[in-house]
């Protein structure tokens, strides 16, 4: 526990080392926001606002911000308006994946779908990636363009995809990853190759920074979905059981289905194809991650995309922007809030 405990002191800094070292930039990036997201339709404004309000770590945003600063871009706004951007596809995903998961709430708050309804939630999503489609244009640069649209549409492709495979019990870990690097790691990485695209950087440093926001996003997704059945870690406030309670397949169902006898097999598989899933069920599923001692486990996966984010960042220069990087790895895994 005393290990956990040290690791957050470490990772809390990395976080806001890389926060300050771009606070001013931060600062414009959500004033840009807040600009590009005013309506004259008073609905949109209000659901705009409120999504805004509940605000999130900015790491999509801070990773572009961060990256242009390592590859050298010092002058000039288009670092804030792509940080945005990014931020706004971020958003977008996350007023549809509410509606498609049926969530009320999110980071403690009333979600749009549960306060305005679905129909609101969705077409305001569609209104989201409209203005950052808006903003990419503005930007001129195609490359950019090519990259965070397909982007976009690979998010959705991954959305499909989870769908598709939506209690599946005997999911595949490749399945898995798949679908995590679609949904959330293909961001991470357009949001870093960004920065080295707008230093103009060759070709290897592009591959480099794209492997590692891949990398990284890969290692923050596994986290997160561990986070959900890790009940010591409930000492820094993160709720578990989300996913639980929704059915979905993730990392750490799909180690313990693997390791589970034949009969823990059948009640394992009898949870997740009930339509509801109660605390009780919960208990019963923690009891046999901790039996399996399932969340070391994937920690010890999550820790291989961790090595390979670090070792991307090695054909860069030393600086204070490659150190602060480097340690937001550990970050991702480890993280609490």
């Amino acid at each position: 526990m005393g290990t956990v405990i040290q690791l957050k002191k470490q990772i809390n800094n990395s976080y806001f080392d890389l926060k300050n070292s771009v606070e001013e930039k931060l600062i414009l990036v959500e004033e840009k926001i807040k600009n590009k997201l005013s309506s004259e339709v008073d609905l949109v404004q209000k659901i705009s606002d409120y999504h805004i309000e509940t605000g999130g770590k900015r790491l999509r945003a801070l990773l572009v911000l961060g990256s242009s600063k390592l590859c050298c871009y010092l002058k000039g706004g288009r670092d804030i308006n792509l940080a945005a951007c990014v931020e706004l596809i971020h958003g977008a995903t996350l007023l549809h994946d509410d509606v498609i998961d049926n969530d009320s709430i999110r980071r403690g708050k009333k979600t749009p779908n549960f306060i305005w309804g679905n129909h609101s939630s969705i077409l305001t999503g569609d209104y989201l990636l409209s203005r950052c489609f808006e903003m990419m244009v503005e930007d001129g640069n195609l490359e950019i363009l090519k990259l965070l649209s397909s982007t976009s549409a690979k998010i959705a492709q991954g959305e499909i995809l989870q769908l598709q495979h939506k209690g599946e019990i005997d999911m595949l870990e490749e399945t898995y990853l798949k679908i995590i690097s679609f949904k959330t790691a293909v961001l991470f990485s357009a949001a870093t190759k960004v920065g080295a695209i707008l230093g103009e950087s060759n070709n290897k440093d592009k591959e480099a920074l794209e492997f590692y926001g891949n990398n990284l996003g890969l290692t923050f997704q596994i986290a997160d979905d561990t986070l959900d059945y890790n009940s010591e870690i409930n000492i820094f406030g993160k709720e578990t059981g989300n996913d639980f309670f929704e059915g979905k397949i993730t990392l750490p169902i799909i180690l313990l289905y693997q390791k589970a006898n034949d009969a823990e097999k059948i009640k394992i598989k009898e949870f997740f194809t009930k339509k509801n899933r109660d605390e009780q069920n919960f208990k019963v599923i923690l009891e046999l991650i901790k039996k399996y001692n399932i969340i070391s486990q994937c920690y010890k996966k999550a820790e291989h995309f961790i090595d390979l984010a670090s070792n991307s960042l090695s054909i860069f220069d030393n600086s204070e922007e490659k150190r602060i990087l480097e340690k937001l790895t550990s970050f991702s895994l480890e993280r609490s809030f």
